[in-house]
């Protein structure tokens, strides 16, 4: 019965010409599709690979007979090379994928064609990486007569829409890449004025999973920012903050080697992933510059001057009430210390000359005959050279110690203004980073959840 009806259906078939009666005739295709796999997606050349199962009726007009006459076959199957189809293509097709090829089509008594195969399709797309990775694509398939117009062959969706959107029966789920929907839309297009042509259009909506690259991009740049932070609680007037920036700088430079090539090149624009691994290492360079510049200042050295009175308010006045640090009252007080040291200088300097004249005690020298050893041991200075040596040595330490005492005030002073500098600069750099990190994560959550 087979070949009977083989043989009846074929032996006078032109597939050469579509398969109605009358010309006037509009052969209607229902098409179909079940996205089986995404399979890769270049972003650089702008590529979408998915694995489709394809599915298309017609009816044919010669190709119907009566099942009693043959046994009561209702179906058969016939070489798809026998037989008219019809050439519905691809629009967005760049190039021929490894499908398998199917020989056969199912043919029905009532003449109704249903052609089913898996493809291949190698589409392109344009991918916007921007939201990288948590970047949602929508590629479409445009199904489509190549040279017949809309009144030769017409096209219509097999399914309702509402099926094939949510249709992921045989989508396989464990890929990088979570069908979210396909959408299907039917329209009419024409060139110059021309007749017109139908197309069926499919839109694959995906959507990155990105577990992957949040544990290998995002977590370590985050780690290394958090170290960075912690590196401030560091002495400032020790050199091991700077060191320590350094490090964590190189370090970041060769995690962003390492991920280079995990992340989506395309010459339209950058994700934004990259531009925060640009803005971390530039804020890693910018507390960089703040610590030099804090160790600068609180670094002692001889011939420092003085710090500013205008330093003095903004930053040992000003600035602790609005930092609100707790011992503010010591840099208010350390600002009277030099004086204070000066004078017990000048004191402990007349109680040394007061003894080389010979009192072990300088208020018995101003009691007792003070005034007639004064004079006495004046005479005597005045012609032993031994004294005026003696006396010149005991000025010089003087000087070396009012100026020792001088250095160490000033010092101090830097000192004071440096750490409260490093405070203030530690807060604005803490705030830049907390509101970067919130923007940044209010953005991303958005985009996963939209």
């Amino acid at each position: 019965a087979l070949r009977r009806l083989s043989h009846y259906l074929l032996a006078h078939y032109q597939k050469g010409t579509r398969p109605v009666r009358d010309w006037r005739t509009t052969t209607n295709v229902a098409i179909d599709l079940m996205v089986y796999a995404i399979l890769s997606v270049d972003e650089k050349n702008q590529v979408l690979t998915t694995y489709i199962w394809y599915r298309q009726h017609w009816t044919d007009e010669f190709l119907r007979w009566d099942p009693t006459r043959f046994d009561n076959l209702t179906q058969i199957s016939l070489p798809v090379e026998s037989i008219w189809v019809p050439d519905i293509l691809i629009n967005e097709f760049v190039d021929v994928g490894k499908s398998p090829h199917v020989p056969y089509v199912y043919v029905s008594h009532h003449g109704e064609v249903q052609n089913l195969k898996p493809i291949q399709v190698m589409t392109a797309c344009s991918l916007d990486i921007y939201n990288f990775p948590f970047d949602v694509q929508n590629c479409s398939l445009t199904f489509t007569s190549w040279l017949h117009h809309i009144r030769d062959i017409n096209l219509s969706l097999w399914r309702q829409p509402e099926l094939v959107k949510f249709d992921r029966s045989v989508f396989m789920n464990q890929g990088e890449w979570e069908l979210l929907y396909v959408l299907s839309r039917f329209q009419e297009f024409s060139v110059k004025s021309s007749d017109s042509y139908a197309e069926m259009k499919f839109y694959v909506v995906i959507r990155r999973r990105p577990l992957f690259y949040t544990v290998n991009l995002l977590l370590p740049s985050i780690f290394l920012m958090v170290m960075d932070i912690v590196g401030f609680y560091l002495p400032p007037n020790s050199g091991e903050r700077v060191s320590f920036k350094i490090t964590l700088l190189l370090g970041y430079s060769v995690f962003l080697i390492i991920v280079s090539d995990t992340l989506p090149a395309t010459a339209v624009g950058t994700p934004l992933i990259g531009t925060y691994f640009v803005v971390c290492m530039a804020l890693l360079v910018i507390s960089l510059m703040e610590t030099i510049l804090i160790v600068r200042l609180v670094h002692k050295q001889d011939l420092q001057p003085h710090v500013p009175e205008w330093v003095k308010r903004l930053l040992l006045e000003q600035a602790t009430v609005l930092l609100c640090i707790r011992d503010r009252k010591k840099f208010s007080r350390s600002r009277t210390q030099s004086s204070d040291i000066s004078r017990q200088v000048d004191n402990n300097d007349s109680t040394a000359k007061l003894n080389h004249y010979g009192c072990e005690d300088p208020r018995e020298c101003e009691t007792v005959g003070g005034a007639r050893l004064a004079p006495a041991f004046a005479g005597q200075a005045e012609g032993s050279p031994l004294m005026h040596g003696v006396l010149r040595e005991i000025t010089t330490i003087r000087q070396f110690l009012e100026k020792r005492e001088e250095f160490r005030d000033v010092a101090h002073e830097w000192l004071q203004v440096g750490y409260v500098l490093d405070v203030l600069l530690f807060r604005a750099y803490l705030a830049a980073v907390l509101a970067y990190s919130i923007t940044l994560g209010t953005l991303w959550s958005v985009w996963r959840d939209a």
